[in-house]
Formats: structure tokens, C-alpha cells, sequence
């Protein structure tokens, strides 16, 4: 559940980019396709509340970070500790 001011606090995203040694530069990179910004990244990093299609964006672009670093694949449930509507 989302707290009135939108924001769900800092996601697992980040605990994992920061672990991998990933900036948002990388997420953005990863998927040129996608049109994703640095500023999106952000958001999801500190939790802000994205819709359900930004956080598959944010995962599709995680994922093509972590296939390229020869890493497994992460779901949404384990980016985000909340679901976008």
C-alpha cells in the first residue's frame, strides 16, 4: 500500500543496482528501445509511485542490464515492494 504522499520509501531496486555497481545510466542504456530517463530510474529507486507499465519499463531494462553483467532475471515483486496501479 502506498502512503498518501506517494512515496514507498527506498526500493530493493536499489539495494540491488548498488550492489551490482549499477548507476541509472546503465538501466537507461541497457534498453535504448524504451525511451527510459534517468529521472524514472530515480523515481523507482527512492520509491516514488509508478504506474504497473513503468515498473515493467524499469524491470525489462533491468533485466537487459543484469543479462549483459551474465546475471538471472528479477521479477517485479523483487524490484518494487509495491504494486503500481
Amino acid at each position: 500500500m502506498i502512503p498518501e504522499n506517494m512515496n514507498a520509501g527506498v526500493q530493493p531496486l536499489d539495494t540491488l543496482m548498488e550492489s551490482h555497481g549499477m548507476k541509472n545510466h546503465d538501466l537507461v542504456a541497457a534498453a535504448p528501445e524504451m525511451f527510459l530517463t534517468h529521472k524514472e530510474v530515480a523515481k523507482a529507486r527512492k520509491g516514488r509511485q509508478l504506474t504497473a507499465h513503468s515498473q515493467r519499463r524499469i524491470l525489462t531494462a533491468f533485466n537487459a542490464a543484469l543479462k549483459s553483467r551474465e546475471l538471472p532475471a528479477m521479477k517485479v515483486d523483487g524490484i518494487f515492494n509495491y504494486r503500481g496501479r
